[in-house]
């Protein structure tokens, strides 16, 4: 998968019209799309984005990057957050959530668990927001997808989740996170992951922070030497996750969007062809 491309070519919807391009800067974290920062992101008229590098201090006092992520600082919600899969491991779970001290002016690069500035929450959602809000912080990144402590640290990063309805998270969303490791752990080597959010028109109660409407998944990764991938996205009609191929899932999100165009991983050539030109010119579709 060489990179991602995601393009809202906005027509007419309530919220959304086009605006300036944005530059999306993930030169220190572009292993995540193998080998290449994902292009230009266009957001809707009046929507702000930041590129994070999401980034935990390690056990040498050293910068350590483990995913990337998309995030609107206009809905303080990511976009997307892409990571590599590698193996799930049985890690405990650790419920310190983060911020990112860099969005509200702070010089501090990494994570950490709050903000010191007069201004943190400016152009975030922090721990407050969610309180009495009925709605789950759900990830986009979640903690079952890593195989290492700190990763698992740096997933509970309030830019790496959205308000989430908790009977979906905890139910249909989860069962669905399990079956993703099942899947990916049938993979040649590493498997590419982008998770994203499409917004809702509506905010949690304190009017900040919007909800989730529709929560979506790729995945990408060579099998018996051909590139496989698949879609997903709920809650469906039923309250349950959809799975379907990378091309439907694109015109799913073309039509929550309302937009021209939408593609997560250009393929050249397509799916399910044998693998026989460079790994770095050859995606998922």
């Amino acid at each position: 998968m060489r990179h991602l491309v995601f393009l809202l070519l906005l027509s007419s919807v309530c919220f959304f019209a086009l605006s300036e391009v944005v530059g999306n800067n993930f030169s220190k974290c572009k292993e995540f799309f193998l080998n290449t920062a994902p292009p230009d992101f266009t957001p809707p008229w009046g929507v702000s984005v930041k590129p994070i590098c999401q980034c935990i201090w390690d056990d040498n006092d050293k910068e350590m990057y483990l995913y990337a992520t998309l995030y609107s600082t206009t809905w303080k919600i990511p976009v997307y957050s892409a990571y590599v899969f590698r193996e799930s491991k049985s890690i405990g779970r650790c419920d310190v959530w983060y911020i990112e001290p860099q969005l509200d002016g702070d010089t501090e690069p990494c994570m950490r668990p709050k903000g010191y500035g007069t201004n943190i929450g400016t152009n975030q959602a922090v721990n407050r927001d969610y309180e009495k809000s009925g709605y789950d912080k759900g990830h986009l990144y979640p903690v079952l997808h890593t195989d290492n402590h700190l990763s698992m640290l740096a997933t509970s990063t309030l830019t790496n989740a959205a308000p989430q309805n908790p009977d979906f998270n905890r139910n249909a969303w989860l069962r669905h996170e399990e079956a993703v490791i099942e899947d990916l752990e049938s993979c040649d080597e590493a498997a590419y992951v982008v998770t994203g959010v499409v917004p809702d028109t509506k905010t949690i109660p304190n009017k900040k922070v919007t909800v989730s409407k529709y929560y979506w998944r790729a995945t990408c990764c060579l099998k018996n030497s051909q590139y496989t991938g698949k879609g997903y996205y709920g809650p469906d009609n039923n309250g349950k996750v959809e799975e379907l191929t990378i091309k439907d899932l694109q015109n799913k999100l073309s039509g929550f969007y309302q937009i021209q165009k939408i593609e997560i991983f250009p393929s050249i050539p397509p799916l399910n062809q044998p693998a026989k030109i460079t790994k770095t010119t050859y995606t998922c579709n």
